[in-house]
């Protein structure tokens, strides 16, 4: 399985599937999303917190399989289509009043052979899902789970994130924030932001030394 990375990040982060960090806690996503054909019902959840690579992996698979990708919030009440594979992204955000149109989209593609991927923070259980016909087919799915970075994901991360902000850190840095700050995506977006802002703000270079003084500061 290649190294590549990817990561959950605003518009301008780099998407092409050459860029996802495959480790321990997304190779069994990443080994699903390469091989639809083997979903029960061809329907899978991919569930991860917020910048873990969701949304990365679903373009990804996008391109694979000429899907089309709607985020959930922009589901139409009246949304139907023929394409036979369907994302939905942020199923969370799905408004009340187009779930019995996603109710009718997941049935025809059943019934058709499509292949429906389904994101979300949290696993269908837990979505609210009024539609008792459209919860309990979600709650069917297959659910597939980004867990939180290992180390060397964590590492991958970090490099990334200064990446996309034309920021070439020290390998020393990378190594020394991955030992101090939580194993999460979201502190590892925060450390990143907070370093590029202070350096800006007080004329320094990003180093270990100015990273601890963040780090010092917030304990």
């Amino acid at each position: 399985m290649p190294d590549q990375l990817a990561f959950d990040w605003p518009t301008g982060v780099a998407l092409g599937p050459d860029d996802f960090f495959v480790s321990e806690a997304n190779a069994q996503a990443f080994s699903m999303l390469a091989t639809p054909d083997t979903w029960p019902e061809k329907k899978l959840a991919l569930i991860g917190p917020k910048g873990s690579g969701k949304s990365h992996l679903a373009r990804v698979f996008q391109a694979q399989s000429d899907a089309l990708l709607i985020a959930a919030n922009a589901f139409a009440p009246d949304f139907k289509t023929d394409i036979p594979t369907v994302i939905v992204e942020d199923m969370e955000m799905l408004p009340t009043g187009s779930e019995e149109a996603l109710f009718h989209l997941h049935n025809n593609m059943r019934a058709a052979g499509g292949t429906l991927l389904l994101t979300s923070l949290q696993p269908p259980s837990r979505w609210p899902i009024r539609l008792p016909d459209l919860a309990s087919r979600m709650q069917a799915t297959t659910v597939v789970q980004i867990a939180n970075p290992d180390d060397a994901l964590l590492s991958a991360l970090i490099m990334k994130l200064f990446s996309d902000r034309q920021i070439n850190p020290q390998p020393d840095l990378v190594k020394y924030l991955s030992s101090r700050i939580e194993r999460s995506f979201a502190a590892a977006a925060a450390i990143v932001e907070r370093l590029d802002a202070a350096a800006l703000a007080q004329g320094r270079k990003i180093n270990k030394s100015l990273a601890a003084e963040l780090l010092d500061n917030a304990d």
